[in-house]
């Protein structure tokens, strides 16, 4: 199953969750504050081949935790 990042649109804090392809994020709740309805991050991914794979993705997009 594929982790997914998601935003509070309450609090603001990311956070992740461990779900199916087919399951939205409608019935999720933040679990800082209980937010309900949080946005889907698109976050960026890491690579194990080194600086030369991490220089080919570049630096934009993705969430700002790993920046």
């Amino acid at each position: 199953m594929p982790i997914y990042e998601y935003r509070c649109r309450k609090c603001e804090k990311v956070f992740e969750k461990i779900q199916k392809v087919e399951e939205g994020g409608d019935s999720l709740k933040c679990p800082y504050c209980g937010g309900k309805k949080p946005e889907k991050v698109l976050s960026g991914f890491s690579s194990l081949k080194g600086s030369e794979s991490a220089s080919a993705c570049g630096s934009s997009g993705g969430s700002k935790r790993f920046s």
